[in-house]
């Protein structure tokens, strides 16, 4: 199926400001196919006006569907007797209620002409199943009536409303709707709307109350009123905006309505209650404090386990000893830097970039015992998954001290860190400009516990260690390839 971008670019000469208008549209109608129980679809006009293409659909969620397929994509040709082209012609609502039939179900049928700027840029067909129109009732009438309101402001290009909705949060038709007069008195509530408020502490009926008092008496003396609220409820701009108390919390949509016939104005009030998902978002925001102050923890106790390393090592005689506790202690900051990240961030993921240059001022601070070893990075990391930023860390510390104390031979020289991503594939190679690794050298013979260690770690993470000499100069070249699909968090 085609999209309604494509269909716009492909098909249409609309200016991009028309375009724009069109999407926010698409965006908020919605509202319009719930309180009207129907099926929507926005024809534009071709670049020769004779045509008329197929650009977006949406069924409703408050009725059964009169549309069985998805039309985005399809065109129809000038026809006088078609309600689009009578719509778009003669820019005024158009309208059959015989009751045609589409695939065996009788349908009402309107074409509005979406005006912009004195011309019709598109028209929104409105197609209602007559076979699941439901009993009238205070309900469907507020509803319908709400839905002629929003079709004449369609037509006259107040609709869609700004500021838009937010699709996260912003409440639905279905969620609980409040219908006031231009006074701001509550004309009707729907059920979802009464229980909503019910939850905010209200005891009696909403209609006949002034909504604007009601909501203002039900979190009064609350700090996050904010001064703007009195302006916020009173309905003369479209506004967005969350109710709490210590009961409940409701999240409103306050929509003006205009009137260009002898309907009176109003104003509707969409409402959700949100108390079950601040709840959850509360329970969130603890469990991200918690998880960070253990990763604090964490490295603070790591960070006692080097300096008590540094400690013991300047106790011992033999250079041997020395030695291994030095790489201990940097293997040790270097699982301690990634719990500092994490206890800094509420991502499962590591701005590994960080985690690599603190590594390596330690390397080049520490490694090096005659002589300056810099080290640098050339790439970026990228986000790394935290399950997988420990076990790098401890590589990249590892085969940065492998290439001082054996590439450099403990003397000044440069170590580079080079990495690579390419789609969930991360490359690091550690580069020196040393002597080189000689013919004969078999890793898997080697004694070494950095190796040892490296190939381990990389192994466990599904990815390849190799070591050997570089192509373009003198030195070694360690390189890693980790696969990161599979774990979360990296990008």
């Amino acid at each position: 199926m085609l999209s309604m971008a494509h269909v716009m670019t492909e098909h249409t000469d609309l200016s991009e400001s028309d375009r724009q208008w069109l999407r926010g549209l698409v965006n908020e109608w919605h509202l319009f196919a719930d309180v009207s129980f129907s099926d929507l679809i926005l024809w534009v006009p071709d670049v020769d006006d004779n045509i008329f293409w197929a650009a977006a659909q949406i069924r409703p969620t408050t009725g059964p569907t009169a549309l069985e397929d998805d039309v985005v994509g399809d065109d129809i040709s000038y026809d006088a007797e078609h309600l689009v082209t009578a719509a778009y012609m003669c820019q005024e609502i158009s309208e059959t209620s015989d009751n045609q039939l589409s695939a065996g179900i009788p349908v009402d049928v309107w074409a509005i002409p979406v005006m912009r700027g004195g011309r019709c840029i598109a028209v929104v067909e409105r197609h209602t199943n007559q076979m699941g129109v439901r009993a009238p009732g205070a309900l469907e009438d507020c509803y319908l009536d709400t839905a002629d309101i929003l079709a004449q402001m369609l037509q006259h290009g107040a609709f869609p409303i700004s500021p838009p909705s937010e699709h996260t949060f912003s409440p639905r038709v279905g969620d609980g709707l409040l219908s006031l007069d231009d006074c701001g008195v509550i004309r009707f509530a729907s059920p979802n709307a009464v229980s909503a408020y019910r939850k905010l502490g209200h005891a009696g009926d909403l209609e006949g109350e002034e909504f604007r008092q009601l909501t203002q008496s039900l979190v009064e003396g609350l700090e996050d009123v904010g001064q703007s609220f009195g302006q916020d409820l009173s309905g003369r701009a479209a506004r967005e905006l969350e109710v709490s108390n210590s009961r409940a919390s409701v999240r409103l949509r306050i929509i003006p309505l205009l009137s260009y016939d002898d309907r009176p104005p109003g104003i509707l009030v969409l409402c959700r209650d949100t108390t079950q998902l601040r709840l959850q978002q509360r329970q969130l925001v603890t469990k991200d404090a918690t998880i960070r102050e253990i990763h604090h923890r964490v490295k603070n106790n790591l960070q006692t386990v080097a300096a008590l390393l540094r400690l013991q090592s300047r106790r011992i005689q033999s250079e041997e000893a020395k030695g291994a506790l030095k790489d201990a202690m940097s293997r040790v900051s270097a699982i301690a830097v990634v719990h500092e990240i994490l206890s800094q961030a509420f991502d499962e993921a590591v701005v590994f970039d960080d985690v690599a240059d603190r590594i390596l001022r330690m390397v080049g601070d520490v490694s090096a015992s005659s002589g300056k070893v810099h080290a640098r990075r050339e790439g970026s990391f990228g986000m790394i998954p935290a399950d997988v930023a420990t076990n790098l860390s401890l590589v990249v510390t590892e085969l940065c001290q492998n290439a001082v104390e054996h590439g450099l031979e403990s003397s000044s020289g440069d170590v580079t860190v080079r990495p690579v991503r390419t789609g969930d594939e991360l490359v690091v190679d550690v580069l020196d400009a040393g002597l080189g690794i000689l013919e004969d050298f078999d890793m898997r013979a080697s004694h070494s516990l950095g190796l040892s260690i490296v190939r381990t770690l990389v192994e466990d993470l599904g990815g390849t260690f190799t070591l050997g000499n570089r192509d373009d100069g003198p030195g070694a070249r360690a390189r890693v390839v980790l696969p990161l699909a599979e774990h979360r968090g990296g990008n």
